[in-house]
C-alpha cells in the first residue's frame, strides 16, 4: 500500500479523530457498492492466469480534502455476510482478511489499488481519485485462484479461492477505519479457457516470457529481520512455477503461478536469527530457467558477525621459524668469530713484547744491565 507523507500535528488529531467517528458507524449502514467486469463483462476471472478486471464503486463516502481514501484490494474474507473481517467491527488483517500483497507505489503490479479523496494530499500518489459522489473505477489484476498473503507480524499464508470465497476488498486507506467504504464483492473462478478467453494463453508457446526479460522488484529496500519481503517478478513464461528464495535457500516461497503477463507477487519471510547487512533474493523460473536477483537490506538480526583473525599458512611459519633461527646461529657465529681474533691479536702482541729488545742492548740480554750482575736492594723503607 502507498504510505501516506508527514502531515502536521493538527491534520492527524483530526483525522484520526474523523477516522474514529467512522468508526463508530454500524457496518451494516455502509452504502458503498462495487462492480466488476472481466473480459467477458461479468465478475468472472480465470484460476490459472492473471486476469485484468474493471472494478467500479458507487455510494462512497467522499471527503474532501480529507486524508486517507480507498484501498481497493483482491483477496478473501472470513465472514461475507457477517461483516466481522471489517476493520471498524475490529477485523484484522491475515486473521480476518488477507490480500494479494503488491509494491507501494503508483506503478505496482495491479494487484492493489488506492484512491484517494478530492484534493488530499496523496492524490498525487494515487491511482485514482473518489468522485464528490462517492463514484470510482480503477483497472486491477487478479492473480489466478492461488496467491501468498502475510499476516501482521510477516508470516505467510496460501490462499486457494477455489476452497474458499476471495473477491474484492475495499477499506478505508492510511489506518482509517471507515465502516462506509467496506465492502467485499465476490469474484468467480472459470476453467483454464476463461484464461484462454481473456487473452492470456492455455499454454506457453514462448520461453521467453511475456514481458521480455525478468526481473524482480521489492517493497522496500530495507527490512527488518523477523519480517517479510514483499516482492514482484515480471518477464517469466505464462503458467510456470517460480520459486523465491533469499540467500539461496535460507528460506523460500513457493511455488508461484506464473500469471498471463509472467507476472508473480509474494512474501519472502525473513528469519529472526540472520546477520545484519545486504542479503540477495531470488527468482527461478522451473520451465524457462529465468532467474531474476535483487538484493534487500536486513536490519535487527541477532546474529553477530564474529570477528575473523587472519590466518597464516603453514609454509610461512615454518619459513619465518628457519629465518629466526638462521638468524640466531649468523648472530652467535659472529659472536665467535669475534673472540677468536681478539684471542689471536692478543697472543701475537704478547709474543711480539716477548721476543724483542731495548734500543743500545744486545740481543737477549734483559733489560737493566749485563747478564749476572747482582740486582740492586730493595728499599726496606728504613733509612740507615
Amino acid at each position: 500500500m502507498t504510505r501516506s507523507p508527514r502531515v502536521p500535528l493538527v491534520a492527524t488529531t483530526l483525522a484520526l479523530a474523523l477516522g474514529g467517528l467512522l468508526a463508530a458507524a454500524d457496518p451494516a449502514a455502509a452504502v458503498g457498492g462495487v462492480s466488476i467486469a472481466g473480459p467477458d463483462g461479468s465478475a468472472t476471472v480465470s484460476p490459472d492466469y492473471a486476469t485484468e478486471v474493471t472494478v467500479s464503486g458507487s455510494g462512497f463516502q467522499s471527503v474532501a480534502n480529507g486524508f486517507g481514501g480507498v484501498y481497493v484490494l483482491f483477496g478473501w474474507v472470513d465472514d461475507p455476510a457477517g461483516g466481522s473481517w471489517r476493520p471498524s467491527a475490529g477485523g484484522l488483517v491475515g486473521e480476518d482478511y488477507r490480500y494479494v500483497p503488491d509494491a507501494e507505489s503508483a506503478e505496482n503490479n495491479g494487484f492493489q489499488r488506492f484512491l484517494a479523496f478530492p484534493g488530499s494530499q496523496t492524490e498525487s500518489s494515487a491511482n485514482g481519485t473518489i468522485g464528490a459522489d462517492g463514484s470510482w473505477t480503477v483497472r486491477m489484476v487478479v492473480p489466478g485462484a492461488v496467491f501468498e498473503s502475510q499476516d501482521r507480524e510477516g508470516r505467510v499464508t496460501a490462499v486457494d479461492c477455489r476452497r474458499t470465497t476471495c473477491g474484492i476488498i475495499t477499506i478505508g486507506a492510511h489506518g482509517v477505519k471507515n465502516a462506509n467504504n467496506e465492502t467485499f464483492t465476490p469474484v468467480s473462478f472459470g476453467t483454464a479457457a476463461a484464461g484462454a478467453a481473456s487473452g492470456s494463453p492455455a499454454a506457453p508457446t514462448d520461453a521467453a516470457g511475456a514481458a521480455g526479460a525478468v526481473r524482480v522488484g521489492v517493497e522496500s529496500a530495507t527490512v527488518a529481520a523477523g519480517s517479510s519481503i514483499v516482492f514482484t517478478g515480471q518477464g517469466f513464461t505464462p503458467g510456470e512455477q517460480v520459486v523465491a528464495s533469499l540467500d539461496g535457500g535460507l528460506t523460500a516461497v513457493g511455488p508461484l503461478t506464473a500469471g498471463a503477463r509472467g507476472e508473480v507477487a509474494a512474501a519472502l519471510p525473513v528469519p529472526g536469527d540472520i546477520r545484519d547487512g545486504t542479503h540477495l533474493i531470488t527468482l527461478r523460473g522451473a520451465g524457462s530457467g529465468s532467474v531474476a536477483e535483487a538484493e534487500v537490506s536486513v536490519t535487527g538480526g541477532t546474529v553477530e558477525v564474529a570477528a575473523t583473525t587472519p590466518t597464516v599458512p603453514t609454509w610461512a611459519i615454518v619459513m619465518m621459524l628457519g629465518c629466526v633461527a638462521l638468524a640466531a646461529v649468523l648472530v652467535i657465529a659472529s659472536v665467535v668469530t669475534a673472540l677468536v681474533r681478539a684471542r689471536a691479536r692478543r697472543r701475537a702482541r704478547r709474543a711480539a713484547s716477548g721476543s724483542s729488545s731495548a734500543p743500545g742492548e744486545p740481543p737477549g740480554e734483559p733489560a737493566g744491565g749485563p747478564a749476572g750482575a747482582p740486582a740492586e736492594p730493595l728499599a726496606t723503607g728504613v733509612r740507615s
